[in-house]
C-alpha cells in the first residue's frame, strides 16, 4: 500500500502527481516523491491457492463509455505475453434488438461464485479462491479442455503453441501472474492478483482511455477506474447494474452498467481497426434477442 510521508520538506519545485486511494475510499493526488511502497514478496504456492485475506474482487464495466479503443485487450496481451490472436478480454459488438443501436461490450472472465469450470476439472488445476477469483494452475493443467466446454461464456483460451515471449514478468511460475505459459494448457483472464498485492490496478483498467472498467474490493464496498472512485453498492444500485446471462445462476463477480446516454456513437469503434477486424465486427454483431 502507498503511504504519505508527513516529514517530507517542500522544495518549491513542481513535482509529478500520482493518484492514491485512501483507507476510506477517497481518491487523492499526491507528490510522487511523498509516497513510499511497502515491499511485497511474491505469493507462495499456498497463498496463490488460498487468496488474499480481506479481499472480494469485483469488476464493474460501464457500457455507456466504451468505444472499442481495445487498450484493455492490448494491455492484457502485453502483460501476459499473449499472441495477437489470443485474447483473454474480448470486445464484442452487441445489439439488444433490431430497433436499437449496437454497443461495444468488453468481456473478461467473470470469476463466478458458482463456476462450472471448477466443478469439471479432474485434476484441480482450475480452482476458486476465498477472494472470489477463479484461477488456472498451468503446472497441474493436463489440457483436457473440460473447463472450456463447461464455461458458458467462452472465456478460456487453449495454448496451442509455445508463447512468443515469456519475459513480461520475471521469476518462478505462479497462477497469480499466469506466466510463463505452457503449451497444451488453458489460460484466461485472472484479474491480475499479483498487481493487487502491490496495491495496483489491473493493466486493463489502467490502460482504458475512457475509464470503462472499475475494479475493487466488494468487502470494502469500493471500486475505481483510476480516476473516479465509487461505493460499489451505490454505483450498481443507482445505475441498475446487472450480470450478463444471470439466468445461468453462475453468480459472476463482473457487473455491467447499461449502455444508456452513450458518450460515443458505436461507429467510432471502427476508426482504428484493420480491414480484417472491421469485416469481423460487421459480420458478427451479437444479438441478445
Amino acid at each position: 500500500m502507498a503511504a504519505c510521508n508527513p516529514n517530507k520538506k517542500k522544495t518549491g519545485k513542481s513535482e509529478h502527481k500520482i493518484k492514491a486511494l485512501t483507507t476510506d475510499g477517497t481518491l487523492i493526488e499526491v507528490d510522487q516523491s511523498s509516497v513510499h511502497h511497502a515491499h511485497h514478496k511474491p505469493a507462495s504456492p499456498t497463498e496463490a491457492r488460498e487468496g488474499i485475506p480481506g479481499m472480494q474482487f469485483v469488476m464493474v464495466i460501464d457500457l455507456s463509455k466504451c468505444r472499442n479503443a481495445r487498450k484493455c485487450v492490448t494491455n492484457c496481451q502485453k502483460m501476459h505475453s499473449l499472441a495477437p490472436e489470443d485474447e483473454w478480454i474480448k470486445v464484442f459488438l452487441m445489439q439488444d434488438s433490431h430497433d436499437t443501436a449496437p454497443y461495444w461490450f468488453p468481456k473478461p472472465c467473470f470469476h463466478c461464485n458458482q463456476p462450472p469450470c471448477v466443478k469439471v476439472c479432474p485434476v484441480g488445476a482450475t480452482y476458486k479462491r476465498t477472494d472470489g477469483l477463479v484461477l488456472v494452475d498451468n503446472e497441474r493443467c493436463i489440457g483436457c479442455k473440460f473447463c472450456m466446454t463447461a464455461c458458458p461464456y467462452s472465456s478460456r483460451v487453449f495454448q496451442w503453441k509455445e508463447p512468443e515471449e515469456n519475459k513480461s514478468r520475471e521469476g518462478e511460475y505462479s497462477p497469480e501472474k499466469s506466466t510463463p505459459h505452457q503449451i497444451g494448457t488453458v489460460g484466461k483472464c485472472d484479474f491480475c492478483p499479483d498487481h493487487a498485492r502491490k496495491g495496483e490496478l489491473p493493466p486493463c483498467v489502467r490502460g482504458c482511455p475512457n475509464g470503462v472498467i472499475f475494479f475493487g474490493n466488494k468487502s470494502e464496498d469500493i471500486v475505481t477506474n483510476g480516476t473516479e472512485t465509487f461505493r460499489f453498492s451505490q454505483l450498481v444500485y443507482d445505475r441498475s447494474g446487472y450480470h450478463f446471462m444471470a439466468e445461468l445462476g453462475t453468480q459472476p463477480n463482473v457487473y455491467y452498467l447499461p449502455p444508456v446516454e452513450r458518450l460515443f456513437d458505436y461507429k467510432k469503434g471502427f476508426d482504428n481497426l484493420t480491414e480484417e477486424q472491421k469485416e469481423f465486427y460487421k459480420n458478427s454483431i451479437v444479438k441478445k434477442h
